[in-house]
This record gives C-alpha cells, sequence and structure tokens, in this order.
C-alpha cells in the first residue's frame, strides 16, 4: 500500500494485470477501428490508396484518443479496467478532467511509442506507476 495523499491508501495494479489490461483493450479497440474503418471507406470508397492513406490513418487515430480520453475523462476506466476492477484518478485520488485525460494520452503515445519505456519504467517505480503517468500527475489504482 502507497499513500497517495493525506488518509488515501490505494494499491498500484501489478505488472501482469496491466499488461492484460493493454493487450484487452487492444482486442476492444480493433473491433471499433474495423468497424470505424468499414465507414470510411463506405464514405469514401478507400482501397487503401495512397491520397486517403494518410486521412485513414488520422481518423483511425482520432478513434483511438476518442476511445480512450473518453472513458479516461467520463469514468476513469476503461472497458479493461473496469474488468480488472482499476481506476485511473489524479494522485489525490480525484476525477481525472478532460485536458489531463488527453495530456496522459499524448504523453502515453509517446512513451509507448518508445519501445515501451512507459512499461519498463513501471517495473522500477517505487509506486508502480507508468512514467506517462508520473508526468501527468495521475495514478492507476486497484478499486
Amino acid at each position: 500500500m502507497v499513500t497517495a495523499a493525506p488518509g488515501h491508501l490505494y494499491t498500484a495494479p501489478g505488472f501482469l494485470t496491466k499488461l492484460a489490461i493493454f493487450l484487452y483493450d487492444g482486442l476492444l479497440l480493433f473491433g471499433v477501428l474495423f468497424v470505424a474503418g468499414l465507414g470510411f471507406e463506405a464514405l469514401t470508397r478507400y482501397r487503401g490508396e495512397v491520397p486517403l492513406r494518410v486521412w485513414f490513418q488520422i481518423y483511425c487515430f482520432g478513434i483511438v484518443a476518442a476511445y480512450f480520453i473518453w472513458f479516461w475523462a467520463r469514468q476513469g476506466q476503461t472497458l479493461a479496467m473496469r474488468a480488472w476492477r482499476i481506476r485511473l484518478t489524479n494522485v489525490d485520488g480525484s476525477r481525472l478532467r478532460w485536458p489531463q485525460a488527453a495530456l496522459r494520452f499524448v504523453l502515453a503515445v509517446l512513451a509507448w511509442g518508445l519501445l515501451g519505456a512507459t512499461l519498463w519504467w513501471s517495473l522500477f517505480d517505487r509506486d508502480k506507476q507508468y512514467l506517462h503517468d508520473r508526468l501527468a500527475g495521475t495514478r492507476l489504482a486497484r478499486e
């Protein structure tokens, strides 16, 4: 147990739990992106050609961003986090605001993009938190 703020105790999720959440969210996003891709294809007649490829990639990135930012700001949990009873909050235990959820998303993309540096960071962090959580002022905790 770690003290986040006076009177607030929480237990950080372990490495395997965080990995399971990552994989489960990836599976859910595969389905979401599949349906979103069908919609994009129907509207634009996209078949992988170069002129629309960049727009399709931006569209997909926006879908992924909306998924995470929406769930983090509205409920403090994605669907995968809910399954493992993990909640995302500010370090003081309060709910994230939209700009902070967006900041966490951008930092997570950058930190995961560095060969999963954020996951490796969590192995050595004293509170077992991700690097992007440290930088965004957020934390993951068991409910």
